[in-house]
């Protein structure tokens, strides 16, 4: 069979390029380009816009040298325009509202899961595969999207949202290795990218300043950061969009004469007064929830019942924390918390299991404390 993997120019992807090659498949690689900072003018007034803009092109040359020692062939697709419509949009309307969205998500579900899957197919391949540390597991003739042998790595987050279609049409060779076992294989071949450094960052935007990245597409509103109790003024904020419910570091108020110094952190944001309110109370009072509202959602391969108990992911890299479903209508349900969850944060993805397995997800919408809801915006 034929695959077409995404090589990005890490060693992950080059790692899955030579493994599937070695399964047998024919394998072709792709480097994807979705992010155009000249063309997206995410640079301006940046006198070292050459030095930054290197970082892309240094992927593309290290993934096209890793088809070379693999002896694969090797493509280049642009998916810009598709990349700013589907998900950078997206990603400003939500932070428009002051809310945290998680754009890898919606990454997976439509550019490589979806037009990259497409290019594939157009061009002649049977499957498409990616770096990710996923597991595909196939129970009765039913693909099932497994947790990976890595937990530490496991990225099954990050593809809560793809049909089981695109599920069916995918192959994730690192599913059942670990990120020193795929270090190891990349020295053993000599791999040009065996010790590259792991991307961080926006997926496809990169490492970036992210305040300054954001005020070229939402212009900063600086605007009071209030003491919610005393609604004493502590400082200035630059816009209520750069901070996250429960931050704590970065809020240039320490050290105000006449105030008391406190461990303060971020507890509410009004956007239409664009105030940013702080608090020095326990972090219980206002970070703890017991149910949720989930919308927007997407079942993989499983669609749990009302009243069943699931396992719930509300960020990458938190614990599973177990919750009862009810279903509220067809597109959205109530989570039930076990136990009082903390920072459970409008806008960002809820990831569904059932032991581990990854049955689908959604966006949380609201949460609530004692059937009030928590009003963080």
């Amino acid at each position: 069979m034929k695959v077409m993997i995404g090589l990005s120019g890490g060693v992950d992807s080059a790692v899955a390029a030579f493994l599937l090659k070695k399964e047998g498949y024919e394998v072709v690689g792709c480097f994807m380009r979705n992010w155009d900072s000249m063309l997206n003018n995410d640079y301006l007034g940046n006198p070292t816009v050459n030095d930054e803009i290197c970082p892309q092109e240094k992927d593309y040359q290290d993934a096209k040298k890793v088809a070379e020692i693999l002896n694969i062939p090797f493509l280049r697709i642009d998916f810009v325009k598709e990349y700013w419509d589907n998900v950078f949009q997206y990603f400003l309307d939500e932070y428009k509202k002051s809310r945290t969205p998680n754009p890898d998500v919606f990454c997976n579900k439509y550019i490589k899961f979806d037009a990259f899957l497409n290019f594939a197919l157009k061009n002649g391949c049977d499957l498409i595969a990616m770096g990710h540390y996923a597991k595909k597991i196939n129970i009765n003739g039913v693909d099932y999207l497994c947790k990976s042998k890595d937990q530490n790595k496991d990225q099954t987050y990050f593809l809560c949202e793809i049909s089981n279609y695109q599920l069916s049409k995918s192959l994730f060779p690192l599913g059942d290795i670990t990120k020193e076992e795929v270090r190891k294989i990349a020295h053993e071949l000599n791999l040009n990218v065996a010790d590259k450094k792991d991307s961080t960052g926006v997926c496809f935007i990169g490492e970036r300043n992210f305040k300054e990245f954001l005020k070229n597409y939402i212009p900063a509103n600086q605007g009071d950061i209030v003491d919610i109790d005393s609604k004493t003024v502590l400082g200035k904020h630059q816009g209520t969009m750069y901070y996250t419910i429960g931050q704590r570091r970065g809020l240039g108020i320490g050290g105000i004469k006449g105030i008391e110094s406190k461990g303060w952190f971020v507890c509410g944001k009004d956007v239409k007064r664009n105030i940013l309110y702080v608090t020095s109370r326990s972090e219980e009072e206002f970070l703890l929830s017991d149910k949720s509202l989930i919308v927007d959602l997407n079942f993989i391969s499983y669609k749990p019942k009302d009243g069943e108990e699931i396992n719930v992911k509300f960020r990458y890299r938190a614990k599973d924390l177990p919750c009862i479903v009810k279903y509220k209508d067809e597109n959205s349900i109530y989570l039930i918390h076990k136990d009082l969850y903390k920072a459970v944060t409008p806008g960002q993805i809820a990831a569904f299991y059932k032991n581990n397995y990854c049955i689908g997800g959604g966006i949380i919408d609201k949460v609530y404390y004692k059937d009030k809801e928590i009003i963080y915006y």
